[in-house]
């Protein structure tokens, strides 16, 4: 936490829902995550209390599971018992925070083979009368040979109070299975995030997960990812599009325990007027892993004066036989490719909202979801503009049907 002050985000009062008073937001105010040609199962968060949408039971397909922790301890109490609290660290203060604050969460099991064909979309959504705490914990299984994609969206109704989102994540990827996580944080100023993810992955798996912020107040992000599968794959990769006072802090670690394994890793950020960015990242290759492959890399462009970015990758390598790089490289937009767009008659705000866009597409390309991929170009597009890309198509009658 070397660049982000906690006592800031823990600064307001904040309450906790201990007594579970219902709250029924207004869906239609604040959804702002419909991905056009992209049907969903789709699930909410209202604060830290679990809700399925009315299309959830039509939508999720037979045999999946998506439920609340409550429910899971009647249903399948055999799952949490081996899977939840299995990859948290107790130790970090802000997972034992959650842990023993959190009444509830949300469980997604995939049982062996089963290929989910819509995805997983959950939608957290920010509201209360003063400042809250919510308190969220995700927990998914994957059993061998299984597949499924998650969207992930949070969203602020009110932006007058404060709003602190505890995280905590775990992901369990037996053999052969295949899980994209995408984390869409589209809040407000007022609105802090401390987040942890947790992820096993067996041998021959494949794990994604992409963490996108347009908008928040003081972000903190930890990845922690233990490969102990050979053949298997991890792609992690961040985005940030900063402005104002925003700050966001991506901390990840990346454990190959086993050969013949493969980590792809690139966080890149845009910062503009007084926001502030921090990445650090180690990679760890532990002896006995020959034919390792390992990239890391960090990419940032500070497109202002008082915008501050502080990076470390790291690498540890105590094994031969193995391909592992890292790099890190900040600096301002190219003057040569202004003054050449500049040359050809495209105004100067124009010229560098497309070198910011062009900056951002390899991570954007990387989603494997093509209506997604679409839409976070469109997204990313009308944030360089200033605008916060609301869905014009999405109308309080679409709204209200979804939920």
């Amino acid at each position: 936490y070397e660049a982000t002050d906690l006592e800031k985000v823990f600064a307001p009062d904040y309450g906790v829902n201990i007594n579970r008073v219902p709250f029924a937001p207004d869906a239609a105010a604040s959804f702002r995550c419909d991905v056009p040609n992209m049907s969903t199962c789709l699930y909410f968060f209202f604060n830290d209390i679990f809700a399925e949408s009315r299309t959830a039971a039509r939508n999720t397909q037979a045999g999946l599971v998506i439920e609340s922790f409550a429910d899971a301890q009647k249903n399948h109490p055999e799952v949490l018992q081996k899977h939840l609290g299995s990859l948290a660290d107790l130790k970090k203060p802000e997972v034992a925070l959650n842990t023993l604050l959190a009444q509830d969460g949300m469980l997604i099991y995939v049982p062996k083979g089963m290929v989910v064909e819509k995805p997983i979309q959950l939608v957290n959504i920010f509201k209360a009368a003063a400042p809250v705490m919510a308190l969220r914990r995700i927990l998914v299984v994957l059993e061998e040979g299984a597949q499924a994609k998650m969207l992930v969206c949070d969203h602020t109704q009110d932006a007058e109070h404060s709003y602190l989102a505890s995280q905590v994540v775990e992901i369990v990827a037996e053999r052969g299975s295949m899980f994209d996580y995408y984390d869409l944080e589209e809040s407000s100023e007022s609105t802090h995030r401390v987040s942890s993810i947790f992820v096993r992955q067996a041998e021959e798996s494949n794990v994604l997960i992409d963490g996108i912020t347009l908008l928040n107040g003081i972000t903190r992000n930890d990845y922690y990812v233990n490969i102990d599968g050979e053949h298997a794959e991890t792609h992690l990769l961040g985005m940030t599009v900063a402005s104002a006072r925003q700050h966001v802090d991506n901390h990840t670690f990346i454990s190959h325990n086993v050969a013949r394994c493969e980590s792809n890793e690139m966080f890149k950020y845009v910062l503009n007027d007084q926001s502030v960015g921090a990445f650090a990242g180690k990679v760890l290759v532990k002896e006995n892993c020959p034919r390792t492959v390992a990239y890391q890399g960090n990419r940032n462009i500070v497109a202002s004066a008082d915008a501050k970015m502080y990076s470390k990758p790291q690498l540890e390598i105590y094994t031969d036989d193995v391909k592992c790089s890292h790099g890190s490289a900040t600096g301002q937009l190219n003057e040569e490719a202004l003054f050449y767009m500049r040359s050809r008659g495209i105004s100067e705000a124009e010229a560098r909202q497309l070198l910011m866009q062009a900056f951002m597409s390899d991570v954007i390309d990387a989603v494997r979801l093509p209506a997604l991929k679409d839409r976070l170009h469109h997204l990313v597009e009308k944030r360089f503009r200033g605008q916060l890309a609301m869905c014009a198509d999405c109308t309080a009658a679409n709204c209200a049907a979804a939920k």
